[in-house]
Parts: structure tokens; sequence; C-alpha cells
């Protein structure tokens, strides 16, 4: 029951959490309104780096959503030069958070880590396609047991300045397994090649661990009056 109401806190958010307390207790000495205001700033920050369960599909074929938020785009784009993938265009899905949803991000599918590629920029509105180009962004390259490459991006927004990601080149992961996390608003690309299938549409609140974005084992149902 605890689980529904409850979850943990990210571990990069816990000293600001500590911060937060102790400048709530100093200006409770000072001047209890200013105190108030503390804890309730504290206590947002907490909900902030809250880190939920979530339970991952490991149906094979499949991208998870890296992350929590609402699909802003499903469109082909180019996949970002630093990671050194074919730049002929795939289906893109861009997926939009804002301060109140979970920052933690996740592993879009299983693999091995091929290419971690850090690029410096600026810090425009993440719901806007082009700040996928022009922010700052981390992207990943997993290469999965089965089936292409898999590049997703972790894209800072307007008000994010950091992104924080627990990955090295080489390692193993899962699906859904929870790889870092971007502070205070930003954007999740993920970059579908063939045969994926997206699976979502704009404006679909996506789950992070959970929702499903795209198939690569999807068999498109036949059309009502041809023959089999």
């Amino acid at each position: 029951m605890l689980r529904r109401f409850l979850a943990p806190i990210h571990p990069d958010g816990v000293k600001f959490v500590l911060v937060g307390v102790l400048v709530t207790l100093v200006l409770f000495l000072l001047w209890t309104p200013a105190g108030w205001l503390a804890a309730i700033a504290t206590l947002w920050i907490a909900y902030f780096f809250r880190d939920p369960w979530r339970v991952t599909p490991i149906r094979p074929g499949i991208l998870i959503s890296p992350a929590d938020g609402v699909v802003v785009s499903v469109a082909p784009a180019t996949p970002p030069p630093e990671i050194a993938v074919d730049p002929t265009p795939v289906i893109r899905i861009g997926i939009f958070l804002n301060v109140f949803d979970v920052h933690v991000a996740r592993a879009a599918v299983g693999g091995k880590v091929a290419a971690l590629r850090y690029t410096k920029g600026r810090f425009v509105n993440a719901s806007l396609d082009k700040a996928s180009e022009d922010n700052e962004r981390l992207a990943i390259r997993i290469a999965p047991p089965e089936g292409p490459e898999v590049t997703f991006v972790l894209i800072a927004g307007l008000v994010a300045r950091r992104i924080v990601c627990d990955l090295w080149q080489g390692q193993q992961i899962a699906a859904g397994q929870r790889i870092g996390i971007i502070r205070f608003g930003s954007r999740v690309d993920v970059y579908c090649p063939p045969p994926y299938i997206p699976m979502v549409v704009a404006g679909q609140r996506m789950i992070g661990g959970e929702t499903v974005l795209a198939d690569r084992l999807a068999v498109e149902p036949p059309r009502q009056g041809v023959a089999q």
C-alpha cells in the first residue's frame, strides 16, 4: 500500500533535500513564516527527486519509454552526428518532461552501451524540436543482443542545467534499468531504426520504464477486404 503513495528519493537528490532541511531549520529560528516557505520548498524538492517503482515489460523486440512525460513529436529526423551512426533519417519520438514529472531516466532497451557522447549547447525550451539539435545533451547508443542498435538522447531544457548519467561504455544494461536523472525540466529523444514501428502518438503520456514506445516485431493488421 505504501508503494502507491510513497517513493524513495533518487540518490542525486539526497544532498538537495538535506540542504533544504538545514535551511528550513535556520529560517524557523530566524523568522517562522520564512521557515514554513522553506519547508514547502524542501517538500517539493523531495517530490521532484522521487524514484518510483516501475514494472518493465520484457517481451522481445520492444523499446520502452526512458522517461515520464508527454510525447511532443513522432517524426523522421537525423540521429545526432556525435553518436556516429548512419545519418539516414529515422523516426524520432520526442518526450517532454515538465518540472512535475519524474526525472529519473531509464534504458529504452537492454544490451551493451556502445557509445556515450556528451555535447555542450544551449538551454532553450525542451518542448521545441530545435532543442534536440541546439541544447546540451547526452547521446547514448545501445547494442541489444538482437536487432539494430538504438540511440536515445537525454536533453537539458530551459530550467534543467545538469544531466547525471551512471552509465559507462561497454556496460551491459537491462531494459527499464535506471541510468541517471535530468534535473528540473528536460526532454528525451528516442531514435527508432527500422524495423521498429512506433506504438505511440503525439500528446500521449508516457510512464518511464513501462510504456512501450515501439515494436520491431509488430505486424501491421491486414486491410479489410484484402484476401489473405
